[in-house]
């Protein structure tokens, strides 16, 4: 298998009248691995997945899936794709559906039968949902199946698009350790979601797309990896915290405990070298992170002097 499950080299998307959807898009994807593409709404990220899926032509570049151009139809073969706005026919049964769209994917009868209740089972629809018309189902009954689907004919790839939406919080609990169990498995799973907790539990690597260009992509331990650090210490002296406040760069306090804030690890144990001097006891001392959201935030919304300039 290729190196890559996804390779985009300056993909882009240019609509009549002129609007870039997407703007020179270069990202990779390693196989067997997971990642998220994040981005508010309209930034392209739609766009970008129906170039890759070649539901919509790309102006210009280029993208591959596992090595093989994505424009040509064997390349598609080993994908699984479950869409935001997905509308399965609501005459259907889970069942029925499944068994369609297996059928799309060049699943032969027998495997199909074999596997549809393999793909119930696994998204956690019981034996009522088979038989129940798609049209009964809830919001998050028909995420369930839609994710079913995907996974019909064992795809090395899962594109995923708001694969949790309208899934209440243990329904998306179960989701995500079906996803872990694929990732363990080998299989690429990359999605689009505006849950940005959800992303930073399951994704391994994030891309953040704004105004269809790329802004920011990386390992999500690395961005969200703090170059600060925070001391947690109780009963100091007054004269001591005066000392050690000099040293911070922000001070908190709790029930019965004070926190500094130091912006280098030279500044921490500074003052962790002057509190043990002074007898305090240090309840922690921790290197301090940034949330995805954080990072999300402070990407893709300008700081004031920026936005002034």
């Amino acid at each position: 298998m290729a190196e890559f499950a996804i390779e985009t080299d300056g993909l882009t998307k240019v609509f009549p009248g002129g609007l870039r959807a997407v703007d020179e898009v270069s990202i990779r994807v390693q196989s067997g691995s997971t990642f998220g593409l994040l981005g508010a709404n309209g930034a392209g990220k739609t766009t970008f997945v129906k170039m890759l899926l070649s539901c919509c032509e790309p102006t210009s570049g280029d993208a591959k899936i596992f090595g093989n151009n994505a424009r040509r139809p064997e390349s598609r073969r080993s994908v699984g794709y479950l869409p935001e706005n997905h509308r399965f026919p609501t005459y259907m049964t889970g069942w029925d559906m499944l068994d369609f769209y297996g059928a799309l994917s060049g699943m032969d009868g027998s495997a199909r039968k074999r596997r549809i209740p393999e793909v119930l089972e696994l998204v956690g629809l019981d034996e009522r949902a088979h038989h129940l018309r798609l049209g009964k189902y809830s919001k998050g009954m028909l995420q369930r199946v839609g994710l079913a689907q995907a996974l019909m004919h064992s795809p090395s790839l899962l594109v995923l698009d708001e694969p949790s939406d309208g899934v209440d919080p243990v329904g998306r609990k179960q989701i995500r350790d079906v996803l872990q169990e694929l990732e363990r498995k080998g299989v690429t799973v990359f999605l689009n979601s505006h849950l940005l907790a959800e992303v930073e539990v399951f994704c391994r690597d994030v891309a953040i797309i704004q105004k269809g260009k790329l802004a920011l992509t990386g390992n999500v331990q690395d961005l969200t990896r703090g170059s600060g650090y925070r001391v947690e210490v109780s009963e100091v002296p007054e004269a001591l915290r005066t000392e050690v406040r000099g040293l911070a760069s922000g001070e908190t306090e709790g029930t019965g405990t004070i926190q500094w804030m130091f912006g280098s690890r030279e500044a921490a144990n500074g003052a962790v070298d002057r509190l043990r001097a002074g007898g305090c006891e240090i309840e922690s001392l921790s290197r301090t992170r940034s949330t995805l959201e954080e990072v999300f935030i402070r990407t893709v919304q300008p700081t004031k002097s920026e936005a002034g300039q």
